[in-house]
């Protein structure tokens, strides 16, 4: 079995450029099934609810398959877990194709679910790519995936309703089969990609390297490893560690005040009769904040302490909230600033918060925790953004915006919160 440092390294690098080239293809298959549902599901039942409901099932799906995916990945390794995931969502476009064919709306609802498995899978795949990574190159690796799986959602729903609709009416399909078409090909690809070059599978091999090591599992932690721990148990193992309450904390505040004020957003400005093409490039100022820096910020995150890049997530989604807030309907440079400053402070909140929590357990404990904390974090994005619109009906986009932004400052205080108890014990123990 390869142990040294230098085959280890060429293992990592190996893995990271196999996961990337999942990841983008993935990415694709899942923004561009986002995009094409909503329309699609109008299109079958003529009601704005049920279609809204047919999206949200892609997000329910990713939150649903966090925590068995997770604990099928401790159990098999991550080869086999990407596989599987990437191949449900592959069936969940065939499903979503054939009722766009045949009219059927509840085999489009249930394929939009299989799709948000493949979503589940992309956000698992992040831990992949650190579970090889020295520790002073765990958050830019994430932040590396992180910012490959967006080159495919940003192109994602430009070709599921450009080219791919184009395509499927020139074989006499309905336009709207064409995008389903591409997420069963590229997510096809994704499980491919990792089925024949993620090897070995580095969440094994880095389980069989702590085992090696010199401080190994104690004999509970070795028994731990076969079992397969309730998802309570998974709660309670965050709950327990200081460091993975705060990282688990900071993606779900970063992921529940970025959808919240995103979702609305478009809303907000269509109040102000602003055209539907400034809309859109807010939105999509939003996304790169989210993603274009993430090499950067994964850079920061290794080079500064973890837990003021916690805080920092805090700062930049309040000054980004309180930005939105503060703007007009009518204007637009507040928003577009503010919707910026929000997926850049997400961006700091979800690399910081992925590396802290892969750092905080051993190998073989990893999986089943990172299954736990991704379900919160996108449970807590799914409330938000089910909420917003609740909040902006019953006041406005400003108090939500602003309120929001004052929830990111619990970061804040989470990240200062060891540093003070940590200040304390020391003045204690000098006094006596």
């Amino acid at each position: 079995m390869i142990t040294t440092t230098s085959d280890t390294a060429r293992i990592q690098r190996r893995t990271l450029i196999v996961l990337m080239l999942s990841v983008g293809p993935a990415g694709m298959g899942m923004a561009g099934g986002f995009s094409a549902t909503t329309l699609a599901a109008e299109d079958i039942t003529n009601n704005d609810g049920l279609a809204t409901l047919a999206a949200t099932m892609i997000s329910i799906g990713g939150a649903v398959a966090a925590v068995p995916l997770a604990r099928f990945m401790a159990a098999n390794g991550r080869r086999p877990g990407l596989r599987i995931g990437w191949t449900i969502a592959g069936i969940g476009s065939v499903a979503a194709f054939l009722a766009v064919l045949t009219d059927l709306y509840p085999l489009l609802v249930a394929g939009s679910f299989s799709i948000g498995v493949g979503n589940g899978t992309n956000l698992a795949a992040r831990y992949a790519a650190a579970d090889l990574a020295q520790p002073d190159r765990r958050a830019r690796t994430i932040g590396l995936l992180v910012w490959a799986s967006s080159i495919g959602s940003v192109l994602g729903p430009t070709v599921a309703l450009g080219p791919t609709g184009w395509f499927a009416e020139q074989v006499n399909l309905p336009r709207l089969s064409g995008p389903y078409l591409m997420g069963a090909l590229v997510f096809a690809v994704a499980g491919l990609v990792v089925h024949i070059k993620l090897r070995p599978d580095p969440l094994i091999l880095a389980t069989q390297q702590s085992g090696s090591a010199a401080t190994p599992p104690t004999l509970a932690e070795r028994r731990n490893m076969d079992a397969k721990p309730k998802l309570v148990d998974s709660f309670t193992a965050i709950a327990r560690h200081q460091m993975a309450l705060i990282a688990v904390g900071a993606m779900a505040v970063g992921q529940a005040v970025m959808v919240a004020v995103m979702t609305v957003t478009p809303l907000h400005m269509d109040d102000g009769d602003h055209e539907t093409q400034i809309i859109g490039l807010v939105i999509s100022l939003h996304i790169v904040g989210m993603f274009f820096f993430a090499p950067v910020v994964g850079w920061l995150v290794d080079r500064l302490p973890t837990a003021a890049m916690v805080a920092a997530a805090g700062v930049i989604l309040f000054v980004g909230g309180e930005l939105a807030s503060h703007t007009d309907p009518s204007d637009s440079l507040g928003v577009f600033i503010g919707l910026f400053l929000i997926g850049l402070g997400w961006s700091f909140a979800m690399i910081a918060g992925s590396s802290l929590l892969t750092g905080a357990f051993p190998a073989h404990a990893r999986a089943n925790v990172q299954g736990a904390a991704d379900f919160t974090m996108v449970a807590s994005g799914a409330v938000a953004g089910l909420a917003s619109g609740v909040i902006v009906e019953a006041s406005s986009f400003h108090s939500l915006s602003h309120w929001s932004g004052v929830a990111a400052l619990s970061l804040v205080a989470a990240a200062l919160y060891p540093v003070a108890t940590n200040t304390r014990r020391r003045y204690s123990q000098a006094r006596s």
